[in-house]
């Protein structure tokens, strides 16, 4: 009898959390389990991912942060499913879906935390907390995140740490010539690239100084920001401000972004807090070296010297001298590349992630049972 397992999600955006939930949902072996995607709140390019992989996805439309009907059609949906599994991801999510598992009568609920929340108030701890008593256990990336949510009444007892993981990729590299086509740029030695949301929680005002500290170092490289977000005004602002508009690039969102990455010759991640990052796993499953903020989930991935660079949260200087020395070692660099790209093989693989969710699945029901 295979195992009913329902993924609750408010959004099939491509944020991290939504890739990761993707991926599992898709590689759940069909012999053992069936699989089914709820989004609360509205699709996403994720959905077609899903449907074409045999995936059951259903839609609830919520409206607003705060909609009764949505829960009381959240639980109909759920009895009707009758999953003996329900997986929440992200703070709506896991609000909505445990109130609904609990009242739909599911017997193993695991909730979802991806990330160190820190624009998180009380209440929204005291909910968490209070939903503890509905919930087999929350998966996690990291111990960053046990660590953090330890400092607000939730003990590391109640988690589940396992890794995030990406997709190996087999297409090639996207040519420096093709890069600075797409990007209609005037081609130069180094290209050093950023990729994420534009909001304040990824330091990208340090990284764009760094940028122009770096062009004026070397003057044959580009920085190039990838993606967008509240905040792409504000940057963009900043940077004419400073002068750095010879150096950096934004140039929004991009379908192509994973094709653009793969020309860089180094990844920046400048986050204040973190989870366990999505870009940087990328990066490193493309043989690129990482420079990163020195915080605890970018210390998951990036071993100084070995995969790349840490330097401390905000510290320009460090990060400037940091990337100069390693474009100036290209035999570094290729080595670092190489530590990266066979460390996320060995320990972010795609299979290892899903094998360890099967397990706990299956753990916890046999325990409900």
């Amino acid at each position: 009898m295979r195992l009913k397992v329902c993924q609750i999600i408010p959004t099939l955006e491509q944020g991290g959390a939504e890739k990761q939930m993707s991926l599992l949902a898709q590689h759940l072996d069909r012999e053992r389990f069936e699989s089914h995607v709820v989004v609360l709140t509205h699709s996403g390019p994720l959905e077609q991912v899903l449907r074409d992989a045999g995936v059951t996805v259903h839609l609830v439309g919520k409206r607003g942060k705060l909609d009764p009907t949505a829960l009381v059609r959240l639980i109909g949906l759920l009895k009707k499913i009758r999953p003996d599994v329900v997986h929440t991801w992200l703070f709506a999510g896991n609000s909505y879906g445990r109130v609904a598992a609990r009242r739909a009568g599911v017997p193993v609920v695991v909730a979802g935390e991806r990330c160190v929340d820190p624009w998180k108030t009380w209440w929204h701890h005291t909910i968490d907390r209070r939903l503890l008593r509905w919930t087999s256990t929350i998966v996690t990336n990291t111990s960053a995140i046990v660590e953090f949510y330890g400092q607000h009444g939730i003990g590391s007892q109640h988690f589940s740490v396992i890794p995030n993981a990406v997709m190996p990729h087999k297409d090639p590299a996207l040519s420096r010539e093709e890069f600075f086509q797409r990007l209609k740029l005037k081609p130069r030695r180094f290209v050093v690239g950023a990729v994420g949301r534009l909001w304040a929680q990824k330091g990208y005002r340090d990284l764009i100084w760094a940028g122009e500290l770096l062009r004026v170092a070397l003057q044959d490289v580009w920085f190039v920001v990838v993606g967008d977000g509240p905040d792409r005004s504000t940057l963009q602002k900043y940077r004419d401000q400073i002068g750095a508009e010879r150096a950096v690039k934004l140039v929004g969102h991009r379908q192509d972004a994973a094709e653009l990455m793969s020309a860089f010759d180094l990844l920046w991640n400048g986050s204040l807090y973190e989870g366990q990052s999505n870009t940087i796993l990328e990066a490193m499953a493309r043989g690129i070296p990482v420079v990163a903020s020195d915080i605890p989930g970018n210390r998951d991935l990036v071993l100084p010297e070995q995969t790349g660079l840490l330097f401390p949260m905000g510290d320009v200087d460090q990060l400037t001298r940091g990337t100069f020395r390693l474009l100036n070692d290209p035999q570094l660099m290729q080595s670092m590349g190489a530590q990266a790209q066979a460390r996320i093989s060995q320990e972010f693989s795609l299979a290892k992630m899903v094998s360890a969710h099967e397990s706990l699945y299956t753990r916890l029901h046999q325990a409900s049972t």
